[in-house]
């Protein structure tokens, strides 16, 4: 595998914040809309049941076969946080 060498531009370093990211897919790849609430979750009486309005600030797209390195890499870091953030 070749090495790969990031380029960040200056406009993405501060990152969007979500508080929310939906995982779905197609037969090409794996989509996850990352999003952020818009305003307090309400109450539906109609449905009963709260609803939390949410609007996507980023949408990601990647191929089936790195699925499985992204999850690597979050597991890595997770520990990495846990084992950091030990009380």
């Amino acid at each position: 595998m070749p090495r790969i060498q990031l380029t960040l531009p200056t406009d993405k370093a501060a990152g969007v914040f979500a508080d929310f990211v939906r995982a779905w897919h197609t037969k090409d790849s794996f989509i996850l809309d990352f999003s952020a609430y818009m305003e307090p979750a309400m109450r539906d009486e109609a449905a009963d049941d709260i609803v939390q309005q949410s609007a996507v600030v980023s949408r990601v797209r990647i191929p089936p076969a790195q699925v499985f390195e992204l999850m690597k890499a979050l597991e890595q870091q997770l520990s990495a946080w846990e084992s950091e953030n030990k009380s």
